[in-house]
């Protein structure tokens, strides 16, 4: 499955631009591009994120 910015940062409770900032300074998974402007986040990565935390 797979899920677009909105859906990642109301997951995490963050505005699209928190969610991209943690990607440039390396805290977040990358997405996947699906198109030149279509991103989209695996449930799997997000999981392995989630996991990660909890260590």
């Amino acid at each position: 499955m797979f899920y677009s910015i909105k859906e990642v940062s109301n997951r995490y409770g963050v505005s699209p631009k928190s969610t991209w900032r943690w990607i440039r300074e390396g805290r977040f998974p990358k997405p996947v591009k699906l198109a030149p402007k279509t991103a989209r986040w695996r449930e799997a990565d997000l999981q392995a994120y989630e996991d990660g935390l909890d260590s």
